[in-house]
């Protein structure tokens, strides 16, 4: 079965194409991938210092149908070779979500085969079992992102348990918001990222939200706070050495935010008896969390698994292998699939109410 998958939930357009055959056949899961093409619209929303919803709705509409056409050539693939779509229907921004959903749908009406709706967070939890060293059932999922920080428990497909979330700010939201205050260019997490990697680790000590909260839950706009009180304070009496000020406040807020996504993994897999820890999501791609997180599971015990690092962003393979494995679970329970016939989308969609 080839599955065509769709993502447009935000400010990147990704097509891919996966072929469940190797999957099927016990062989890994990445030679699934047969073709794939992504158009990120960073450079037109920097202008603005975020996403424009408008901008970003227009922009999935103008890129979709060449994007389809570069996958469908890299995998030498015609279009009547798909057998089901699927394609992001949540959560994310409703105009971007509505320009994925309606193509997904008309597309799938056009070729006659089932559409799927997949949650965006599933595509992201279920990618590291596309990477070289994949999990087993049940893992620990920790999902970081710029709207999301989640610990979620991984059954099996179509089986997800929350087990604890932001209460405000998401890990990528805080990475954003403090490149702002640092005077970084949007996106800022990688430029934070980059930038703490020249600071000193002992000249701020910023709070560490939650660390010792007794649950998995998170808060992050009180570190993000941290920084701007230590923007405002500061009076250099050196110009010269604002670049330092700003590479230490980077230091340290990297350092407190990688301490309590760490701690609060690790508490997860002590509470569940789970061995395996999947980091998946935008952030997932941040350097000083994986290793730190490496670092945390040797001493434990544990096993860290990463998706492939370009799939770490928002990709449509991500949502075309989650929509072959709904499709082949549907099909083990001997349940018909019904397509909806109609674009949907859930901007607010809560990831367990996805279970089979």
């Amino acid at each position: 079965m080839i599955v065509l998958g769709i993502e447009t939930s935000c400010d990147e357009t990704g097509v891919a194409l996966y072929d469940t055959s190797p999957w099927e056949a016990g062989q890994k899961p990445s030679k699934g991938i047969l073709g794939q093409a992504l158009h990120s619209q960073i450079a037109m929303h920097r202008e603005y210092g975020g996403v424009v919803p408008e901008l970003a709705s227009r922009d999935h509409i103008r890129r979709l149908l060449p994007l389809l056409d570069q996958a469908l050539e890299q995998a030498q693939l015609k279009l009547s070779q798909i057998n089901a779509i699927s394609y992001t229907q949540g959560p994310g921004l409703a105009g971007a979500l509505l320009v994925g959903s309606a193509f997904g749908q008309a597309l799938a009406v056009a070729l006659k085969c089932p559409a799927i709706g997949i949650h965006h967070l599933e595509g992201h939890l279920l990618s590291p079992l596309l990477g070289e060293s994949a999990p087993k059932f049940p893992f620990i999922a920790l999902l970081v992102s710029g709207g999301h920080t989640q610990l979620m428990l991984v059954n099996n497909i179509g089986d997800y348990e929350l087990l604890g979330e932001t209460l405000d700010d998401a890990a990528g939201e805080a990475f954003d918001k403090t490149a702002k205050l640092l005077g970084l260019d949007y996106p800022g997490g990688a430029a934070v990222s980059q930038l703490a990697e020249l600071g000193d680790p002992d000249r701020f000590e910023l709070p560490k939200p939650m660390l010792h909260s007794g649950n998995l839950d998170f808060s992050f706009s009180g570190l993000k706070t941290a920084v701007l009180n230590q923007v405002k304070k500061y009076e250099p009496s050196d110009p010269t050495k604002i670049g330092q000020f700003r590479a230490d406040l980077a230091r340290a807020f990297v350092d407190a935010l990688v301490e309590v996504l760490v701690s609060k993994a690790m508490k997860a897999l002590e509470i569940t008896s789970c061995k395996d820890l999947v980091l998946a999501g935008g952030v997932g791609a941040n350097l000083q969390l994986r290793s730190a997180l490496n670092e945390k599971v040797r001493q434990k015990g544990f096993k860290v698994h990463y998706p492939p690092l370009a799939l770490c962003t928002d990709n449509g393979v991500m949502i075309a292998f989650a929509g072959a494995l709904r499709l082949l679970a549907i099909t083990q329970l001997k349940e018909p699939f019904k397509a909806s016939g109609s674009f949907d989308i859930k901007p607010r969609w809560d990831l367990t109410s996805t279970n089979l």
